[in-house]
């Protein structure tokens, strides 16, 4: 077994802090651009949601099989699976905000209880999907780094967390999507 990188997972935490706050100011300020409303003649991207809609619900699925590989000792297998889900998260991202900057937004248009249901799960998909990045970065960079018991004590935490953001995705979408144009 190889030794474990402390050093070297030093060097990675600038990169875990910058991109904590880069990734989430980044997508709040493009979230709040429209190009068609700046003048640019986009059409609008209105058959992503499903998309990234699908893409959350593969995450959620490629996280619950990584979790089986690793519980079966598979390590390769479960490094494949996480590093397919930090891509499909990064697509799902590109997709969101491309959707959000040549569309308009939805409104929910439930009523009654359904509408506090709704809107619970919408904050704290949001909340949950901006506190994930970090728990992410620093899940992974233990992995690699071979910091292995460090490793897992975070992913008993970042796992759930990720999982929750990824379903809720779907579940937000299944919800909304009624009331798309």
């Amino acid at each position: 077994m190889e030794a474990v990188d402390l050093e070297k997972e030093k060097k990675y935490n600038k990169w875990i802090v910058a991109l904590s706050i880069i990734i989430p100011l980044a997508v709040a300020a493009l979230f709040g651009v429209n190009l068609r409303t700046l003048g640019f003649d986009v059409e609008p991207l209105t058959f992503l949601p499903p998309i990234y809609a699908a893409t959350n619900g593969l995450t959620a699925i490629i996280l619950i099989l990584a979790v089986i590989a690793i519980k079966k000792k598979n390590r390769k297998l479960h490094e494949t699976l996480m590093k397919t889900a930090i891509t499909l998260s990064v697509l799902f991202l590109v997709m969101y905000v491309a959707y959000h900057m040549t569309s308009d937004s939805t409104k929910f248009g439930g009523e009654g209880a359904i509408k506090y249901v709704y809107y619970f799960i919408l904050v704290t998909h949001i909340v949950l999907s901006i506190v994930i990045v970090p728990f992410v970065l620093i899940t992974y960079v233990r992995g690699i780094t071979n910091s292995i018991e460090r490793h897992k004590k975070i992913a008993k935490i970042t796992f759930p967390m990720w999982l929750y953001v990824a379903v809720t995705g779907v579940v937000v979408y299944l919800m909304i999507s009624p009331y798309y144009i």
